[in-house]
């Protein structure tokens, strides 16, 4: 719909060029286009604070549209602003510099919703999510991090490695502790999943059984 608006724009103001339109009633169009622009941007604030808020990037696109709806009323308004001091080239000439502005926001919109369908996070909140389990008292170290949006909710899955003398329950109340503080700390984190790894005692390989399955996965990746 944001692309349509754009074409729609550049089609209507690249005729406008060709065979110039009179515009009549100039003060009535001011007048409607400056308020359907406050109604639409309002609309536009509305829905892109919720859709952040829930973490739906559809909601936020259709905020992005409602505000590109309202540039459209706006480049309106600037174009009869234009023929009424004179100039009735200036209608046109500002619907292309709209056009310009809604491919922008297109950009923008289509960059959100390519990223959540890959299920891509910013880094930043992998950096949040990394430093939050680091500093868990007696995690000596974050590894084979994940976070990914599932939906409306995130989904981060990592590793610890605690001292290789502790017992099952001491690894497991490290972890939870772990976890208890990204439900807290990380904004609609649902879930995460947290692999408790031994440090390395006397050389010793924890995870030897199935050494051959990561090399194997390695490979792959960099064939």
């Amino acid at each position: 719909m944001i692309a349509g608006s754009a074409v729609l724009a550049a089609y209507e103001s690249i005729a406008r060029l060709v065979n110039p339109q009179p515009i009549s009633n100039i003060p009535i169009v001011i007048v409607a286009g400056l308020i359907g622009f406050a109604g639409n941007e309002a609309v536009a604030l509305y829905r892109i604070r919720v859709g952040r808020s829930i973490g739906s990037a559809a909601l936020v696109a259709d905020g992005y549209h409602a505000r590109t709806d309202g540039l459209t009323l706006l480049a309106v308004v600037a174009g009869a602003l234009g023929v009424g001091a004179g100039y009735p080239i200036a209608d046109p000439l500002v619907g292309l510099l709209i056009t310009v502005a809604i491919l922008v926001v297109l950009r923008q919109a289509t960059g959100q919703m390519l990223g959540r369908l890959m299920d891509a996070v910013e880094p930043e909140l992998v950096e949040q999510v990394e430093t939050i389990a680091a500093v868990v008292p007696d995690v000596q170290s974050v590894d084979r991090l994940r976070v990914r949006w599932l939906g409306h909710v995130l989904e981060a899955s990592m590793a610890i490695t605690v001292d290789c003398d502790m017992t099952v329950s001491e690894g497991h109340r490290i972890s939870e502790e772990v976890r208890h503080r990204l439900l807290h700390e990380v904004r609609r984190l649902d879930t995460a999943v947290i692999h408790v790894n031994p440090c390395e005692h006397s050389g010793e390989d924890a995870h030897a059984l199935t050494r051959h399955h990561d090399d194997r996965t390695t490979a792959s990746y960099s064939e």
